[in-house]
Formats: structure tokens, C-alpha cells, sequence
């Protein structure tokens, strides 16, 4: 009974029966550790379970229980009339120092990872009552009531072994695509039907997509400058080689596209044409029918990402590219994190039948298929006028946001920066001058409740306008004037 295994088992740990795991499963974890440490040896015979349970104090059945475990699982082996040992068909292991059981878990991997400078995101969510964020939309105004009912009827209605007993078409369910299909030909002047559209879960999955799919190592990638970085990390990550090339007033400048393209084989332009991401500024029309033209020339793929085409206030605006595409050379790009919320991950894509269908096929290799339920109570709101209705509303308030906030800038800080009123979106592209450190002010600010970007996403090699993205549709009248407030007594 006084087994010197039993010294090597229990020197350290005993089973607790105070603790929430099944006494079974810390023994039999206690005798799978001293394996692994090569305490016990490979055919090495253990006592019996009486002898375990008179020397533990525990119910026999719990040590036959975790025997069972550890045969179950090819550590231990029993034979009739004979006993229990460790499975003769576990290698010899030398004994070794290992760390002590613990709950920690493992920090650093024992195989080496690549390190790459564009994988380097700190994905910091700020914690603050204040914010002029990157243009996320008002919560308050979301039609949460109506998508949460549209969900509910989801759950509940017939048809639940089609939602809910098997896989679905990778490329969204038929009811979503034919929603978005006719909300895209209704608003934004596109011919498309149902296959014509892949659900996506946003426009970076939208992005990572068509890199994988369609991208080879040594493409060439052109978008502006300054840009987007989450669309050029994942061109850096498919390998491809990525120039950028000036934004003026009037958007991407097409001129330099054209020179690139004179003397190198142009795969992809990405481009942001309704509202250029950061500066917001509006691809001018005939940049845009200059673009579609070297396209056609050129043989390369325009990505369009639309992310905010339903918030422009001064005048209609200008159709998408795809809207105008003849010849089948655009991918356009659209979700519902900026015009309904960051948290649903929501959106799509428009190309060619053949492009979603291989898009699709890849697509699968990473993810089997969307989130159709949600997928389906979007298109149920789409269908039945409250998205539209929603726009509509928003619309008008976050006009009135815009003038109130830029009414803000220029009496509170005017002579520090430097601000063009934009025409749509849901931000400010806010120049500070260049005696600002724009880093230690958004340190300073989010010390006092106030989060803004430090701009260094919009810095590069030869670029800084010293400028960043100050949000203003998702805060309060009140809460914006409070945030002007903190920055022009820090500043």
C-alpha cells in the first residue's frame, strides 16, 4: 500500500475535492504529468485501484474511473489477472525538469514564427466616455429593435433544417443576395442579380479575399497615398508589389496610374472613390471615366471600396464605378459598419458570375460559409424599408453633427488647424500644425477621457501632413463640445 509510486505521484499534488473538476479527471491528470516526466517508465506496473483509493481516501470506482480515462486514451494498458501499467508503446522518456502543474497557460511556442512589421497591430480598443473615432456611426440611431425581431423571426419561423441542420451556399444564403442585389441596382445604379453577389463578413475579409484568390507574389498593386493600411498589409501579405501614387483635392490622381501603367503590368488599383479613406475628398468624374478607361486598356481589376456611400449631404452623389462598368473590371465592395454598426460583421461583394464563383471556392478553404441567420434578418429589414427609412433619418442628423462639430473646429481651434467642411462620411480629415506633436496630444487627451487616432496610420516615407480622422457621428452635441474643449486647453 506504501508504494514508492506513490511518492512520485502525490510528492506535489494530491486530488482536491473541493475543486470544480471531477476527482477522476485530477487523478488521472496527476498520473498522465509523471509520465510525461518520465517519473513512471514505459511497462512500469501501477498499484491497484484499492491500493490508490485506501492510500487517496477516495471511492474505488473514481480510480478505476480514471484508469479507464487514461487507457481510453493510449497512456495505460490493463490486463486480466496481471494489473494496470503505463502502455508499453510509449517511447522511453528521459526524465526531465518540467514545471509544475498549473492552470497557466503557455505564453511562447516551442517552433518559430516569421515576423512581419504589417502583422504588427496592437488592436487597441479605447476605453474612454469621449471620442472622435474613425467615423463608426451612432448606436443610438441603429434599428436594433427591428434586427433583433428580424432575427427572432429567423429562429422561429419554418424551414429550420435548411438554417440550422446543415451547411448553406458558401457564398451567402439566395434571400440575403437578392436583397442586396436589388438594394444595390435601386441606390447605387449597378446591374447585378443574386450571383453577382458574395456575403462577406466586412470589406477586410472582402479584401483578404480577393488577395487570396486572385493575387500572385510580384503583382502589382496601386492605391493612394495616404491610404488605407489594413488593404495594404493584406497586399504586402499576398505578396504582391504595392505603389502607391498621389491624392489631390479631386481624388486618387489617375494621371500617375496612367504613367505606371505605360511602363509596368498594373494587376489591381484599390481605390476609395465616393469618399477617399482618410482625407474624404470624392474621386472628381473625370478621374473616375479615365479610370475605367485604363482599365479597359490595361486589363487590370479596380477594387472599389464603398464603405460610406449612403452619407452624402450636399448634393446626390456621384454613382459608383461599378455603376458605369461595361466590360466587367470592377469588384465593388460595400458593408454595414459604417452605415449601421462596427459590431455586425455584415457585407458584400459585386463582381462578374465567374469572379464570385471562384471567389466562393476560395472563400470555402478559409470559411465555410457566412452567418446566414444574420445575413437573412439584414435582408428582411432591407427588403421591408427600414434600412432605407434608417438612412434616411441618419442622414439628417449626422449633417447636423458635421456643421456643428466643424462650427467647433474652426471657432475653438481654427488657428491651430487646418480643415476642409467634407461633402459626406463620418469623419473630419483635421490637419494640426506642424509645431503639434499629434502623438503626445492623443497621449494627453485619452489621460483625460478623450480618445482620437495619433495619426501615424496616415504617415508615410514621404508623406505627413501632420492629420488625422476626428469622428464626430457617433458622440452628442454635448460630448463633441467636451472633447474641443479637453484638446484646446491641452493644446
Amino acid at each position: 500500500m506504501n508504494s514508492p509510486i506513490f511518492e512520485i505521484l502525490f510528492s506535489d499534488n494530491h486530488p482536491n475535492g473541493n475543486l470544480e473538476k471531477p476527482l477522476y479527471l485530477q487523478l488521472a491528470e496527476i498520473i498522465l504529468f509523471s509520465i510525461k516526466e518520465g517519473k513512471l517508465k514505459t511497462s512500469q506496473k501501477l498499484p491497484s485501484s484499492r491500493d490508490f483509493a485506501v492510500f487517496l481516501s477516495i471511492n474505488r470506482i473514481t480510480v478505476s474511473k480514471a484508469f479507464e480515462e487514461l487507457q481510453n486514451q493510449g497512456w495505460l494498458e490493463s490486463f486480466t489477472g496481471r494489473g494496470t501499467f503505463v502502455s508499453s508503446h510509449i517511447p522511453e522518456i528521459k526524465p526531465e525538469k518540467l514545471q509544475k502543474q498549473s492552470n497557466k497557460t503557455q505564453k511562447t511556442a516551442g517552433f518559430t514564427i516569421e515576423k512581419k512589421h504589417y502583422l504588427e497591430n496592437s488592436y487597441f480598443v479605447p476605453k474612454t466616455n469621449l471620442h472622435f473615432d474613425d467615423g463608426f456611426p451612432d448606436p443610438k440611431l441603429a434599428p436594433l429593435k427591428e434586427l433583433y425581431r428580424a432575427y427572432r423571426n429567423q429562429l422561429t419561423r419554418s424551414g429550420l433544417y435548411d438554417k440550422f441542420g446543415s451547411y448553406g451556399n458558401p457564398d451567402g444564403s439566395d434571400y440575403y443576395k437578392e436583397a442586396i442585389s436589388k438594394h444595390l441596382n435601386e441606390t447605387r445604379g449597378l446591374k447585378t442579380n443574386s450571383k453577382n453577389i458574395l456575403s462577406v463578413r466586412g470589406t477586410v475579409m472582402g479584401v483578404n479575399l480577393v488577395c487570396n484568390a486572385l493575387i500572385q507574389p510580384g503583382d502589382i498593386i496601386v492605391s493612394g497615398v495616404p491610404g488605407w493600411r489594413r488593404a495594404e498589409n493584406n497586399f504586402l501579405h499576398s505578396k504582391a508589389k504595392h505603389i502607391g501614387i498621389p491624392v489631390d483635392e479631386h481624388g486618387l490622381v489617375v494621371d500617375e496610374l496612367k504613367k505606371i501603367c505605360q511602363k509596368n503590368k498594373v494587376r489591381m488599383v484599390y481605390i476609395t472613390p465616393h469618399h477617399h479613406y482618410p482625407t474624404t475628398v470624392s474621386l472628381r468624374i473625370d478621374r473616375r471615366l479615365e479610370l475605367l478607361q485604363l482599365a479597359n486598356e490595361y486589363g487590370f481589376i479596380i477594387f472599389e471600396d464603398d464603405y460610406d456611400f449612403d452619407f452624402h449631404y450636399t448634393n446626390r452623389p456621384l454613382l459608383p464605378l461599378a455603376s458605369a462598368d461595361e466590360n466587367g473590371m470592377v469588384i465593388y465592395c460595400g458593408s454595414f459598419s459604417k452605415s449601421f454598426s462596427p459590431a455586425f460583421r455584415m457585407g458584400y461583394l459585386a463582381a462578374p458570375e465567374n469572379v464570385i464563383e471562384h471567389l466562393t471556392n476560395v472563400r470555402v478553404l478559409l470559411d465555410r460559409q457566412g452567418d446566414h441567420i444574420l445575413d437573412n434578418a439584414m435582408g428582411e429589414i432591407i427588403n421591408d424599408g427600414t434600412v432605407q427609412r434608417y438612412l434616411r433619418k441618419s442622414l439628417s442628423v449626422y449633417q447636423d453633427k458635421r456643421d456643428y462639430f466643424c462650427g467647433l473646429l474652426e471657432s475653438e481651434l481654427g488657428d491651430v488647424v487646418n480643415f476642409s467642411v467634407p461633402n459626406g462620411g463620418m469623419t473630419v480629415w483635421t490637419k494640426f500644425d506642424k509645431t503639434i506633436n499629434l502623438e503626445k496630444l492623443a497621449s494627453e487627451a485619452y489621460k483625460k477621457g478623450l480618445y482620437f487616432s495619433d495619426g501615424k496610420a496616415h504617415q508615410y516615407p514621404n508623406f505627413n501632413e501632420n492629420g488625422t480622422r476626428l469622428g464626430f457621428a457617433s458622440s452628442s452635441r454635448e460630448d463633441l463640445a467636451k472633447g474641443l474643449e479637453i484638446l484646446k486647453k491641452l493644446i
